[in-house]
């Protein structure tokens, strides 16, 4: 017989953790299903462990520049045993936590693979699990292109399990991913080569973005070759070898790491069992209230193709359980004006509608603001990273569709334009906000002069 509850959510991440703990809150009978460690891939192998590497690479950037400011600083290079140690007793500390709220919260866990045997029934091993509603929450997983000697290479969780730090890298895919990699690698010595199919780097991002992280990260000696097409990869005496399509190789790596997107974990969850549709690629659609196309079956968070973004599951997750146990029937996650960071070095993010985007949208109604500058951070070093912002407004009311910047300190100070953008903001609005002086965030309440206008010729 099997056990029944009010909610299963398949999935220990982001996404499956915030529904079933938001469920048991409203008093109901809740069971958890993860194969692995609580947490997720945030948790385990992304957010958390690559913010921790991102501090230590930012600390070995502050080093390299503090005696010109008269800090007699030195660096004597990195222990990477030591900060992959204490990165992993951090997560282990998360896992823990988890693992413990879980318990106390009245969620039954359940350790296993789960695969559906109908539209209310959950199979783990020779156990069977019954529930009113099953929430599916099983995020994603690094994609390996399928190509001759792909095995050579390792992918972003592989990464996180380097015992020593590699000397000489190649980055296979321009995504945040690879940069966010690619910057750590290097402010800790590597060597490092990134190569995109793609004419730009995040070409999901603005292009003043893109454009301005390729000069940055050339400057900090990154080099990057785009419109590269691998075709496979190859060992010799020399190390490893990237080969491309048209018969160029690079060569001489010692570890290349495949950084080209993530697929959803929905492969083995049997879901033709309960009926519940899902694309080729892995994706499960669903509406705009979480609902896959079975009644009493949901998905949220990367199996569903939107915002693949840690806090979008959570929320997706929270307002999901609102809505199903807290008499809340219209409650639903708004993915418009979602901010999103990308830890490279410096940062970068935005928030709102590129400026493509936006001339798709609205047409030859905008009007656009950009400022470029070396910020105070590096007054006297001789060399520093540039910043870069755009304003896209939208109308003769010049409403704020689109915010894009990167550089020292953007990562903090976009949560609070985003605020602004997700309440209907002008241009106006910016203007009567004085400015904080002096930081690099007070360009965007005093830019002036616009770049481009309605009728300008692009």
């Amino acid at each position: 017989m099997s056990q029944h509850f009010d909610l299963i959510a398949i999935g220990g991440g982001s996404g499956g953790l915030a529904v079933a703990e938001k469920a048991a809150q409203f008093g109901q009978r809740v069971a958890l299903i993860e194969s692995a460690k609580l947490g997720g891939t945030c948790v385990n192998a992304g957010c958390v462990p690559k913010k921790v590497m991102w501090y230590a690479a930012s600390l070995a950037e502050a080093v390299a520049g503090a005696p010109e400011f008269g800090a007699l600083a030195r660096s004597e290079g990195l222990d990477w045993s030591a900060l992959v140690a204490g990165r992993n007793r951090y997560v282990a500390n998360i896992n823990q936590y988890w693992d413990g709220y879980v318990e106390r919260e009245g969620i039954t866990r359940i350790d296993g693979q789960a695969r559906f045997v109908d539209a209310q029934t959950i199979a783990v091993g020779d156990q069977q699990y019954s529930a009113d509603h099953i929430v599916i929450a099983t995020g994603g997983r690094p994609i390996v292109p399928r190509m001759p000697g792909a095995e050579l290479g390792i992918d972003s969780d592989g990464f996180f399990k380097l015992e020593t730090q590699p000397k000489r890298v190649a980055i296979v895919g321009g995504g945040y991913i690879g940069v966010e990699l690619a910057g750590v690698l290097s402010a800790f010595g590597t060597e490092v080569t990134v190569v995109a199919l793609e004419d730009r780097l995040l070409w999901l991002f603005d292009p003043l973005i893109s454009a301005t992280l390729r000069e940055n990260m050339d400057a900090h000696g990154i080099t990057t070759r785009l419109e590269f097409e691998v075709a496979g990869l190859e060992q010799d005496a020399e190390g490893l070898t990237l080969a491309a399509r048209n018969g160029e190789r690079l060569t001489g790596f010692d570890q290349i790491i495949w950084a080209v997107g993530r697929a959803p974990n929905t492969r083995e969850l049997n879901l033709d069992a309960a009926g519940v549709e899902c694309k080729p690629n892995g994706i499960i659609p669903t509406d705009a209230f979480q609902n896959t196309n079975v009644p009493g079956v949901y998905a949220i968070g990367d199996v569903t193709g939107r915002e693949p973004l840690t806090p979008v599951a959570v929320a997706a997750g929270r307002r999901l359980a609102e809505r199903l146990f807290n008499d809340k029937p219209g409650l639903k996650l708004d993915y418009d004006n979602v901010p999103t960071v990308v830890f490279t070095h410096p940062p970068l993010g935005k928030v709102g509608l590129t400026e493509p985007e936006a001339r798709e949208r609205f047409g030859d109604i905008l009007t656009i603001y950009e400022t470029s500058f070396t910020p105070m951070r590096y007054a006297l070093n001789a060399h520093g990273p540039k910043t870069a912002m755009k304003l896209v407004c939208a109308g003769p009311e010049e409403r704020v569709v689109g915010i894009h910047l990167i550089g020292d300190g953007v990562d903090e100070m976009l949560q609070g334009f985003g605020v602004a953008v997700k309440m209907g903001a002008t241009k106006a609005d910016l203007d009567a906000t004085v400015a904080i002086h002096p930081s690099s965030a007070e360009e965007l309440v005093t830019l002036k002069v616009p770049v481009r206008r309605p009728g300008d010729a692009l």
